[in-house]
């Protein structure tokens, strides 16, 4: 019995491979290498010591993905696939409801056909849209202010959906908050394309000499130093949370929602003061104006996954920029095939 992973050479796929094989799970990953490199398998292998079986293959493709479920017993899914930037989101919706939509689609569909319906999926913080107060818990209102978060959305409302029609669905949604930092061994990390669109590797870049100069939208915000504050998530934290949802999926019927992060929030210029004393690098900022619909405090409620899923974040700020600190050093160019 396996485990599919979707996404699975991906940022926080990756980590979620490494603690599954840690724990002894029998595992498959599923990627199109639109976003991660294949090299990262070898990574995988040198941290585990096992190579995990894999597919090149696109969730569109229907046919491709159904060999998997024809040459693999698959028991249960874990669900990272899709792309993820907001920005891009804005400027091709319709990229983004096709392929993150129709490629979950064709999952649950292969998944239901072979039997196999237990799934943690990938979510985000972003289905809470504008908050009104934090902390952040899962009962709050659901919104989205992108193409991007309305996917996620329309995503967790297909799999409740789901369970209502088959009551032998089991799913657990994790909406996670801002993931950052490496594997302590230096091996596996982010690795964006381009300009990075999340605050942490845009400042690891700066650091390094890779880009000019981070930009700090709004320090007039009702904040201890101004800066907008965020709810940021070692990797590493967040892919143990996955194990627990996994055990939760297997072990209850129906579908529940929980909030991955650690609600603590820390502010831009403390971000950048800590990766500053991790690294012994200097980050050159400026302030800018606000961005249209960025609010000023952002975090979670982590008490539910807490209670249920046995999960609580241990590693804290100092942690997550020691660990990208690393990374960054080591692979200052990301993956090279």
């Amino acid at each position: 019995m396996a485990i599919l992973v979707t996404g699975g050479t991906g940022f926080i796929g990756s980590h979620t491979v490494v603690e599954l094989t840690g724990a002894n799970e029998d595992l498959v990953i599923v990627d199109n290498l639109s976003n991660s490199k294949e090299c990262v398998l070898d990574r995988l292998e040198q941290i585990t010591g096992k190579r995990p079986k894999f597919y090149k293959a696109d969730l569109l493709d229907k046919d491709e993905c159904e060999k998997i479920f024809k040459e693999n017993d698959i028991e249960s899914v874990i669900h990272f696939a899709g792309f993820k930037a907001v920005g891009e989101s804005v400027a091709k919706p319709m990229m983004y409801y096709h392929n993150n939509l129709m490629g979950t689609l064709n999952l649950c569909e292969l998944m239901s056909k072979y039997g196999a319906k237990k799934i943690v999926f990938s979510s985000s913080a972003t289905v809470y849209g504008l908050p009104k107060s934090v902390p952040i818990s899962e009962d709050f209102p659901l919104s989205t202010t992108n193409p991007y978060g309305e996917t996620k959305l329309m995503i967790e409302r297909i799999l409740a959906d789901i369970c209502v029609s088959d009551p032998e669905w089991s799913v657990a949604i994790l909406r996670y908050f801002n993931p950052i930092g490496a594997h302590p061994s230096g091996l596996i990390g982010e690795d964006p394309r381009g300009i990075p669109n999340n605050l942490l590797p845009y400042v690891s870049k700066v650091a390094a000499g890779k880009l000019e100069c981070l930009s700090v939208f709004g320090n007039d915000y009702d904040t201890p130093d101004g800066t907008g504050v965020r709810d940021y998530i070692h990797v590493v934290d967040l892919a143990k949370a996955h194990l627990c949802a996994l055990k939760y999926a297997r072990e209850h019927k129906g579908i529940d929602y929980f909030n991955v992060g650690t609600g603590t929030g820390y502010s831009v210029l403390e971000i950048v003061k800590a990766y500053e004393e991790a690294s012994g690098k200097k980050v050159n900022y400026k302030i800018a104006p606000r961005r249209p619909g960025d609010i000023g405090e952002c975090y979670a409620n982590p008490e539910k996954a807490y209670k249920m899923l046995g999960w609580k974040a241990e590693k804290n700020i100092k942690d997550m920029c020691v660990d990208l600190a690393r990374w960054q050093e080591m692979n200052p160019d990301g993956y090279t095939d």
